[in-house]
């Protein structure tokens, strides 16, 4: 898995926890939520690229 992409991932699902949190007043319930929905998106993010990839060598 790209470390990149999963970084990404997980800073965005920080943000999103964090800013939910703040909203509803429930930050440690949220953050965790929020990292591990960050997880779930950088995986996704990886394994999008992934496919790409493998598209692009396969045609060759």
């Amino acid at each position: 898995m790209n470390k990149k992409k999963l970084g990404t991932g997980i800073a965005l699902g920080i943000a999103i926890g964090a800013a939910l949190g703040a909203a509803l007043d429930d930050m440690g319930t949220w953050l965790a939520l929020g990292t591990a929905i960050g997880v779930a998106i950088g995986a996704g993010f990886s394994a999008h690229e992934n496919k790409d990839e493998d598209e692009t060598n396969s045609s060759d």
